[in-house]
């Protein structure tokens, strides 16, 4: 799988296709100046050598090695090796918010963007545990099933965003079932679902899935992303307004989220912004019994922005040997 890590600079791609328009451009204004001049075929006969053609060679190998450079820039990198591992640890499901209430600013640069970098962290910290990760709103998916490929949990983990599910709406009650039907056989007695949100709106009952989960060995953890005094939710420029035209404030529901926590066995911690609250979480989780898993995972990518760097000098330097004029023909 082809993986681009700054993938933001294959936008200068669509500026390609302006520098032929550019090009196009300055020869139709030099033939306006030549013709001010006097007649453009008896000037093309003293100018023997100018090349029409080789200005749009010149501008195509420039093209290419910009081509090149900016697929370079993005750092394309591949996950060619694949290892199996004997692990032990823990299984956490992730259940993160991505309802447009998440875009809310009481968090820098807001709450969902703050929880990914939070969730991005915890990655960096687990040694042989198990993570997966769902997204949910008005419904849930599954992201990521549980692994122990920590890069590809990065990888999913950065490509989240509010459009990831399309129904908006908070059902908590979907997402910890979702969560309770991801972990594995191998786990019993060590699993724990982190549920990641604001907590506003919930469509259904999260307190009786907590209680669920929970008598099945699955402990369920709590979140809060937010401020009880609320925040309006940008959208579109502006702020989200709801039918009546007033703005929409989001507020932090901790009461229901401290009784999901209650029923599911586990803690509550509202996030801040020194900590967010999963260092807490996790170590708790730590007390729990670890099992041992057999996983397959792919190693750390390997980086190829190198190669495209190597063929857009190519490009670069073949552009530059290539002159604008005709080559001189020996007059005798």
């Amino acid at each position: 799988m082809i993986y681009f890590a700054e993938a933001q600079y294959l936008f200068l791609i669509l500026l390609i296709p302006f520098l032929f328009l550019f090009y196009a451009l300055s020869l139709r204004f030099k033939k306006r100046n030549i013709k001010k001049l006097g007649n453009p075929e008896l000037l093309g006969t003293l100018m023997p050598n100018v090349s029409k053609s080789k200005g749009w060679w010149k501008i195509s190998l420039l093209s290419l090695a910009l081509l090149f450079f900016f697929i370079g820039l993005s750092r394309p990198q591949l996950g060619a090796r694949v290892q199996e591992r004997k692990s032990k640890g823990v299984e956490v499901m992730i259940a993160l918010d991505v309802s447009n209430s998440m875009l809310a600013e009481d968090f820098s640069p807001n709450r969902l963007e703050r929880a990914k970098l939070a969730i991005s962290r915890l990655v960096d910290r687990l040694q042989g545990d198990r993570i997966g990760l769902i997204v949910f709103a008005g419904e849930s998916f599954v992201q990521l099933p549980i692994t122990t490929d920590y890069v590809s949990a990065k990888v999913f983990l950065n490509s989240i965003n509010t459009g990831s599910v399309p129904i908006q709406g908070t059902a908590l009650g979907e997402a910890i079932t979702s969560c309770a039907k991801s972990f594995s056989t191998q786990s019993e007695g060590s699993r724990a679902i982190i549920l990641i949100t604001d907590g506003e709106n919930h469509e259904d009952d999260p307190i009786a899935a907590a209680h669920a989960a929970s008598d099945i060995g699955i402990r369920t953890y709590c979140i809060g992303v937010g401020s009880v005094e609320g925040k309006p939710i940008p959208y579109e420029g502006g702020l989200m307004k709801d039918k009546d035209g007033e703005i929409v404030v989001t507020r932090l529901d901790e009461e229901t989220l401290m009784q999901v926590a209650d029923a599911g066995n586990g803690i509550y911690v509202r996030a801040g912004n020194n900590e967010f609250g999963l260092n807490p979480i996790i170590d708790n989780i730590k007390e729990l019994d670890e099992k041992q898993f057999d996983s397959v995972v792919f190693e750390d990518f390997d980086e190829k922005y190198m190669y495209f760097f190597a063929i857009a000098l190519f490009f670069l330097i073949l552009e530059i040997l290539i002159g604008e004029s005709k080559p001189r023909k020996d007059l005798f």
